[in-house]
């Protein structure tokens, strides 16, 4: 069963502006699905494929002959020396829409779209469910805490039990594990993560020892919602921090990890330079550290963590959707250790919010919104606690109690 990707209307956009389209994201995020269901091609093969992946990589002057666009190609990044083919059929024929690619690593495959595909390909980052396709909701403007947002967002809403939050975060948002409740959860995970390990991290990173890379993507898990610390990530998996970092990258350039940047300008000196970091994927998240039921997660120490890099995940959702690469997204922390959870940058005004768990929100957790209010050149804008509350209402001024649902 094929359910509605927020994602077409980008694509189609894409594919009407380029030559090329690039889908790319975490494993299992369906972009193969959604090209399948989208695309108009006449062939289709996939470098998961031994003999297709030898074909391509040693003969790439025919690979197209064989298999002529408009064709779509699964994993390109298996096949780097196919790019510059692409390149000159599309110099060639000047026509829109003849490559649909996709590929679950950044790292390679990015550097040489770079040097060969610039100008002619479009890229759409695509991750898992969002809370909306979930609900086969129609609405796809990105999140943003403003009247008009909000308005146009209550026309289209389904609700949300406190349980069914939890079910979601802990599962997690890759559509196979999503879309069948009876998948056993364990395996599943346990099965993407050696698929990972085996496919992308052996085969494209040279990752020398992968059990010691599964210690590092474990403990990285549980640091999800927090700044980053790379000599403490080194330390507790007993790397180098060059290592940490070039591992990390990878982490990050493979969709599995992204790292929120701090707001900053030239009058924000005393704000901390560091990423957040956060999973994408909770449910990867709570399979690699153990939190085994949505009880125990929801009621557990990292429960916080969890929920934040839901909501953070989703928003991020709401902005890829639409085609958005350079997210308006960062964090607010000074050296004073006040900290805004999130701040949405749009038309020169900063948009403040609070990620809570729990479903009673205070005026107190807006008290470092003001601080804003001193950045030269920007405005502050509404604002608001994304809680587990189940209504929209007023807390502080212009700032709300913001329901998840509103995502």
């Amino acid at each position: 069963m094929y359910i509605k990707r927020h994602a077409e209307d980008a694509l189609k956009k894409l594919s009407k502006m380029f030559g090329a389209v690039l889908v790319t994201g975490a494993r299992q995020v369906g972009k193969s699905t959604l090209l399948s269901e989208i695309a108009e091609v006449k062939n289709s093969v996939t470098l998961d494929d031994p003999l297709l992946k030898q074909s391509a990589k040693e003969q790439g002057g025919t690979f197209f002959k064989d298999n002529p666009p408009p064709v779509m190609v699964d994993e390109i990044q298996y096949a780097p020396n196919l790019f510059p083919y692409i390149k000159m059929s599309l110099d060639s024929s000047k026509q829109k829409g003849q490559f649909y690619l996709t590929g679950s690593q950044q790292f390679e495959m990015m550097k040489n779209v770079t040097e060969s595909l610039a100008g002619r390909i479009g890229i759409l980052m695509l991750l898992g469910f969002s809370l909306r396709e979930r609900k086969s909701i129609a609405f796809t403007d990105p999140f943003l805490p403003s009247d008009e947002y909000f308005a146009a967002r209550k026309k289209d809403m389904s609700d949300y039990s406190y349980d069914e939050i939890w079910n979601i975060i802990h599962r997690g948002c890759m559509p196979e594990i999503a879309l069948n409740d009876d998948y056993d959860w364990q395996m599943f995970f346990g099965s993407y993560v050696r698929t990972y390990l085996e496919r992308d991290i052996r085969k494209l990173s040279q990752v020398a020892d992968e059990e010691k890379f599964l210690n590092f993507m474990t403990v990285t898990a549980s640091y999800t919602g927090q700044l980053l610390n790379l000599a403490s990530l080194a330390r507790d998996v007993g790397i180098s921090e060059p290592t940490a970092s070039r591992w990390l990258s990878i982490l990050v350039t493979s969709g599995i990890v992204y790292l929120l940047k701090p707001y900053s300008n030239n009058i924000t000196k005393r704000t901390v330079k560091t990423p957040k970091l956060y999973f994408l994927d909770t449910g990867l998240a709570a399979y690699l550290t153990r939190w085994n039921t949505p009880e125990v997660l929801k009621n557990g120490a990292m429960a916080g963590a969890f929920f934040e890099s839901f909501v953070v995940a989703e928003i991020i959702k709401s902005y890829y959707n639409r085609g958005v690469l350079d997210l308006p997204l960062y964090f607010y922390r000074d050296k004073d250790m006040n900290e805004i959870d999130l701040v949405i940058e749009d038309n020169a005004t900063l948009y403040p919010l609070e990620i809570k768990k729990h479903a009673d929100p205070q005026k107190s957790d807006t008290k470092a919104f003001h601080l804003l209010d001193k950045i030269p050149n920007r405005k502050r804008g509404s604002g608001g606690v994304i809680c587990l509350y189940d209504n929209l209402i007023t807390l502080n001024g212009d700032d709300r109690v913001i329901p998840i649902n509103y995502l």
